[in-house]
């Protein structure tokens, strides 16, 4: 049995498999409508979720699976003192599969330990995503054909968010890649990110606060949004909300073919006239999450197409 705590728990080779096993997926969606017929997927979420939680129901629903879970830990036994470890021990006892969210850093991998079944870390806390991290992989792969010499910008919160933390982690196993890291100086990437992704792999990479000096050297931007339910000061996210905004007149600064993505939701940082822009990826990323969370329940399952 196998869990999905970080997105490092996957070989490179598993990767490209799940990447290759999403995109029959996408051309031929009929081969899978009855791959997880009978079986049941429990979505538990401590936290709110539009994108993965619906994404991750979306998937197994459309693998002919069925749905149980509850969206937020008001609605569930939480609030009445029961620990995640039981909760995963009992649900493990209805489901096939769990997917979870937590608010705590942590969470998944002692759900992990007590599950009869296999957990996925759907997010927890400002720790990790990897989830997220296959859909911004396969995202990459459908448009820009190649993970390997990509120079990759990671804007706005790279101190609390999970996604990017995912992503460097996930990217650093590939050739020629170059981070720029572009952020206030309070929501710099955690020390032991860059020292275990980046400067132990010997990745080159800079770190700037400023979007404009770096936008035209970039094949992928990678915006996020500064997470208010992260601080504890309100004054401080009212001060550094708005840190980056992507403009049209910023993406005339941009190569051609460089593409933005985002784990989404946004709320300032993207104005919404740049998404006529065809070098906006992040709807199209988002519905990629779809698809490459329906090859991971299948790869967990360990189900195969038998057409």
């Amino acid at each position: 049995m196998r869990h999905l705590i970080d997105i490092m728990d996957l070989s490179v080779a598993e990767i490209e498999d799940m990447i290759a096993v999403a995109t029959d997926i996408v051309e031929h969606p009929e081969k899978y409508r009855e791959a997880c017929k009978y079986k049941k997927l429990a979505t538990l979420f401590f936290e709110p979720s539009t994108r993965t939680r619906l994404s991750f129901e979306a998937a197994m629903l459309e693998l002919g699976g069925q749905v149980l879970g509850f969206s937020e830990a008001s609605s569930s036994s939480a609030s009445k003192g029961e620990s995640v470890s039981d909760t995963a021990a009992i649900v493990s006892g209805y489901a096939d599969i769990i997917a979870m969210r937590h608010p705590k850093e942590g969470a998944p991998r002692v759900a992990a330990a007590k599950s009869d079944v296999p957990i996925i870390n759907a997010g927890d806390g400002g720790h990790y995503h990897p989830t997220q991290t296959l859909t911004d992989l396969f995202t990459i792969r459908r448009e820009k054909g190649s993970f390997e010499n990509l120079t990759v910008g990671l804007c706005g919160d790279l101190k609390f968010g999970r996604t990017v933390h995912s992503l460097i982690a996930a990217m650093s196993r590939y050739s020629g890649i170059n981070f720029v890291l572009i952020s206030p100086p309070e929501l710099k990437v955690p020390s032991y990110v860059k020292s275990k992704y980046i400067k132990e792999k010997g990745i080159p990479y800079r770190q700037t606060t400023s979007l404009d000096e770096c936008i035209g050297d970039l094949d992928v931007l990678y915006m996020t949004r500064v997470q208010k339910e992260r601080f504890f000061n309100e004054e401080d996210y009212l001060r550094l909300r708005d840190s980056y905004i992507l403009t049209p007149e910023k993406m005339k600064m941009a190569k051609d073919d460089m593409i933005v993505l985002h784990p989404l939701p946004r709320v300032n940082e993207i104005a919404t006239e740049v998404d006529d822009d065809p070098r906006a990826a992040y709807f199209r990323q988002a519905k990629n999450g779809k698809f490459i969370r329906m090859a991971l329940i299948l790869k967990l399952l360990e189900v195969g197409n038998e057409n």
